[in-house]
């Protein structure tokens, strides 16, 4: 194209651009130039788009920057300069293999000792670090001392790369073998980097550490729902890999950047999976739905602990029952102490979501029910829920609060929380009378107990002198083994369990007294009927062995059952 005694020549497609061309036209006017891991890859697309090959020339541009980036692919920090400065020119760079190559050999070298491979400056440590000690000389301690490197040493360079080529480098190094946990430490630290609601704290931190008068640009907020689908993509599948705080942390943010579903349905899957390592505060998910009942997300913790459920449950139930005694399992196998972790937690979560006043009773039931009995040592963790529940909600009918108490067994309460109960008016009436029964059955098979060791032992160690011990009250030394020290801890353990059993006593006598007569709660209960455990498969109904009618009487009369 002439303009006039001027001539135009536009190379549109020209790779990088008039920077590349101008290098180009000093080389062939015989200008020495500078080729640097910066600019090798501009150069090399240039001269092949500009056909600079040995047919036109020996030792033309494209055979020059051949040499210079195999000396390039040397060097672990050439090779990420080499890198980036192929997203200016991709299509090229890809077409004359220039991007797979510079991956393959940062692939490689992140598997090896960084030191051969001229370790970036911004991952050494400094010189003089706070942990030094300056010798009188100035001469640092630990100036000639070899740093250890971690395995994390190259995170910090890859996560200047822009996604497409970090995913790619990811997959290199996952393809030849990487540890998952290597792998799921470099997405977090690359995650971290670019979305700044995973960590705001580390944001403000690095915000403080930039000269005046710079600012940090993070991508928007579309850029950055893009970059989390891709890191949930690349998580490892392996179990136990990834924490569930940080699963947890990226499904918050998947939520506030409306992620895809299917993006926040494979985090919530791999967080339940590690359900069992979460704590309480990861489950306090704030509720970000169009419409917004409850504070926090009750659906979410309930589709975890059903994912959790569905992956453990049947290994559980596999295995053969254990005894509970005291709230521990006494030979329990390992496949339930996961369950048993999660069911604390789901109770503490229950807790403290229960005072919200727009909870529903049917979806509390449903998030407690979820946990078999046979995942909770103590149900004292489920009654506090429910009494919490009860309090935050003074106007639910006596159907609802029982239809609540199923949730818990009473049989299964500590002394403490059945204390509590029997004194605990928000409950429904025949669940009190429930565990003051229960307690005065556990009273009177501890004591029974208690005398069946003491009769043979007696009987075993000094068989004539039974009747004497009982005549005597046990007050005596029986032999050198310490008997009667034992028999004065079950004396004094029994007076104990008098005194509570009283205390309940007095306070349910209170109750019929404010309500009706022992007579008509007698009829409308039918204490003849058999007692069940208060659980969520049956009604809380109050129900006594006949063997016990003479119980009941001596109840009624305030003495001990026989």
């Amino acid at each position: 194209m002439r303009r006039g005694s001027v001539s135009v020549l536009k190379l549109n497609d020209m790779p990088a651009g008039a920077k590349a061309f101008e290098l180009v036209a000093k080389f062939c006017y015989g200008i020495k130039i500078e080729i640097t891991s910066s600019n090798v890859v501009s150069l090399r697309c240039a001269a092949e788009y500009l056909r600079m090959t040995e047919d036109y020339g020996e030792g033309n541009l494209i055979v020059q920057a051949e040499a210079f980036l195999d000396e390039v692919f040397g060097s672990w920090t050439d090779s990420i300069k080499a890198l980036e400065a192929c997203e200016e020119v991709l299509p090229f760079a890809e077409e004359i293999h220039i991007v797979p190559r510079c991956i393959d050999s940062l692939a490689v070298k992140a598997f090896a000792d960084p030191n051969v491979f001229n370790l970036p400056v911004a991952a050494q440590p400094d010189a003089q670090s706070k942990g030094d000690v300056i010798l009188w000389n100035g001469i640092s301690s630990s100036a000639n001392k070899p740093q250890p490197i971690g395995e994390d040493w190259w995170f910090q360079d890859v996560s200047f790369l822009n996604l497409p080529l970090y995913k790619r480098l990811i997959l290199a190094v996952e393809s030849r073998g990487m540890k998952p946990e290597t792998i799921s430490a470099s997405l977090i630290y690359y995650a971290k980097r670019y979305l700044p609601l995973l960590s705001r704290q580390a944001s403000s931190d690095h915000a403080s550490n930039v000269n005046p008068g710079e600012t940090i640009s993070f991508p928007s907020e579309t850029d950055q729902r893009v970059i989390l689908e891709e890191i949930v993509t690349l998580l490892p599948n392996k179990k136990g890999v990834t924490s569930p705080k940080f699963l947890i942390m990226l499904l918050r943010t998947a939520m506030v950047l409306h992620a895809s579903p299917s993006c926040r349905e494979n985090l919530e899957k791999k967080a339940g999976a590690q359900l069992d390592q979460a704590v309480l505060v990861d489950l306090l998910i704030p509720n970000m739905g169009y419409s917004v009942e409850t504070l926090y997300d009750i659906d979410c913790a309930q589709r975890m602990l059903d994912h959790f459920m569905s992956l453990n449950q049947d290994a559980a139930l596999s295995t053969p029952p254990c005894i509970v005694e005291e709230g521990h399992f006494l030979g329990g196998p390992d496949t339930l102490q996961p369950l048993t972790m999660v069911a604390s937690l789901v109770d503490g979560f229950l807790a403290e979501v229960a005072p919200d006043v727009n909870l529903k009773p049917s979806k509390f039931e449903a998030l407690a029910a979820t946990i078999p009995d046979y995942a909770r040592p103590l149900d004292d963790g489920v009654y506090r829920a429910i009494d919490v529940y009860l309090k935050a909600h003074p106007w639910l009918n006596d159907t609802e609060r029982e239809h609540l108490c199923r949730l818990m067994n009473c049989q299964k309460l500590s002394l403490e929380a059945s204390t509590h109960a029997a004194q605990n008016e928000r409950l429904p009436l025949r669940v009190i009378v429930q565990v003051l029964f229960f307690e005065q059955l556990r009273l009177r098979t501890s004591v029974s107990g208690w005398f069946y060791v003491s009769e043979n032992l007696d009987n075993s160690q000094n068989p004539s002198g039974n009747l004497e011990y009982l005549k005597n009250g046990g007050s005596h030394q029986i032999n050198s083994k310490g008997r009667a020290v034992g028999v004065d801890d079950m004396k004094e353990r029994v007076s104990e369990l008098e005194k509570e059993c009283l205390t309940m006593k007095q306070e349910l006598q209170k109750i019929l007294k404010a309500k009706r007569s022992w007579k008509i709660f007698s009829k409308t209960f039918g204490f003849r009927r058999k007692l069940q455990p208060c659980n969520s498969e049956a009604s809380c109904e109050l129900k006594e062995p006949e063997a016990s009618a003479n119980g009941l009487q001596n109840h009624e009369n305030g003495g001990m059952p026989q």
